[in-house]
């Protein structure tokens, strides 16, 4: 089918909003529930004994076991109930946040956010493809970049709760509420779910004669074969190091290096980041809409722009000399990281088959969880060395690197990867 095909199999503008709306609260919970433990350092160090390695674990082995899964859980979503899948680990994610309150040890916390790692990575491959397939072309980036700032909200959320609770002497009561909010969800997302097509048999573009076909069975493998997605998947993670880095420990260094208590850390490492990066993903999604009518390369550009422009400000972040320069930096990183997060998937759907996409994000997250899952372990154990500030610059220069590669890579590979899709060069 046509690009024309597709545009007119995708549902309306209102219906698309609805659907976002309700996968959005999901994708909200998820980050809350998996963020709220960074901002509670301090108090797992005195209540459960941790270590800084443990405490650089609890995002590491989480992200490690997210990634391992992502790539079967995509490939899961392109043969069955993607509707079942998004509400299946809602419910399997809500569940283990309520049995981490109950931790008693750091060995079974780690334990608890490895299980964490299998319950969400079954939702995005599934709720990105669910959205993606749903909207037309030129809505596509603003309807991904939308959901993806539940990511956003979710994290300051997270870290906010997290950090407050934890200094009324409450982090396991933290995880209790946050676990009974995503079971009670769980009943009307269902519902709502029930009406929603599973898949669009006229929203997605059919492969030309020469485009590379797929099914869910041999998804990774035809999907390595597409040189565009294999830099894709190189330069995801790299990203993703430098953003898990703040993630992890930006809490932790303001409260060691500004003096903060642990509710404002934990509150001023999300806002000022997130809030740069609300505004960087709504507008980095109209922005690529709106040139993806000039240039099929739209949502590479914006990508390298951020890997460019981002570079500088995670420097800054950890060598600037007052909070205020901090936080500066921080929403300035927020900002250009908005472009990638919320393209990264939609540039990859221009040069992968329809019927691959939940597997082709499920990949992607599987790169980028696997290598930054080192950024939170690397960070603890290199406190007394390098520190957070030496790692942020030595990520800065690796930043630019990837945006250098990405740039050829358009030159270079993107027009044939194009073309085989879609039936034309850009």
């Amino acid at each position: 089918m046509s690009a024309a095909g597709e545009h007119r199999g995708a549902i309306s503008a209102a219906a698309t909003a609805q659907l976002v709306a309700f996968m959005w609260v999901a994708f909200f919970l998820n980050y809350c529930d998996r963020q709220a433990i960074s901002a509670m350092f301090p108090v797992l160090r005195t209540d459960l004994g941790m270590s800084d390695a443990q405490l650089g674990l609890t995002g590491s082995i989480f992200l490690w076991v997210y990634g391992v899964c992502c790539p079967l859980a995509g490939q899961l979503a392109d043969v069955t109930s993607r509707r079942m899948l998004v509400v299946a680990s809602l419910v399997l994610w809500s569940i283990v946040t309520l049995c981490t309150g109950l931790a008693g040890s750091a060995a079974v916390l780690l334990a608890l956010r490895a299980a964490m790692g299998v319950s969400e990575a079954l939702y995005m491959p599934a709720a990105v493809a669910l959205t993606a397939n749903a909207t037309s072309l030129e809505r596509r980036s603003r309807a991904v970049a939308t959901l993806t700032t539940a990511q956003v909200a979710g994290t300051v959320g997270g870290s906010w709760f997290g950090g407050w609770m934890a200094q009324q002497g409450q982090w396991r009561e933290a995880f209790f509420v946050l676990g009974a909010v995503g079971l009670l969800y769980a009943i009307p997302y269902h519902l709502f779910l029930r009406g929603v097509a599973e898949q669009a048999s006229a929203t997605a573009p059919t492969a030309s004669a020469t485009a590379p076909t797929a099914s869910g069975r041999l998804a990774l493998a035809e999907l390595f074969r597409i040189p565009t997605y294999r830099v894709l998947c190189t330069i995801f993670p790299l990203f993703l190091f430098g953003l898990w880095m703040l993630y992890a420990w930006l809490p932790n260094f303001l409260y060691e290096k500004f003096a903060l208590d642990l509710a404002e850390a934990g509150f001023t490492a999300g806002v000022y980041l997130q809030t740069g990066a609300l505004i960087g993903l709504l507008g980095g999604g109209v922005l690529a809409d709106r040139l993806y009518a000039r240039t099929k390369a739209a949502r590479l550009w914006l990508l390298t722009a951020t890997l460019l422009l981002c570079a500088p400000c995670l420097h800054l972040v950890g060598n600037s000399a007052t909070l205020a320069a901090t936080c500066y930096a921080s929403a300035g990183f927020g900002l250009f990281s908005g472009f990638l997060m919320g393209n990264i998937f939609p540039a990859a759907f221009e040069i992968t088959p329809a019927e691959t996409r939940s597997s082709a994000v499920g990949c992607l997250n599987f790169c980028g969880a696997v290598v930054s899952g080192f950024a939170p372990l690397v960070g603890g154990m290199c406190q007394e060395s390098l520190g957070i500030e030496g790692l942020l610059s030595g990520t800065a220069i690796v930043y630019l690197a990837a945006g250098i590669l990405l740039i050829l890579s358009i030159r270079v590979l993107f027009p044939q990867d194009y073309a085989r899709v879609h039936g034309e060069f850009p």
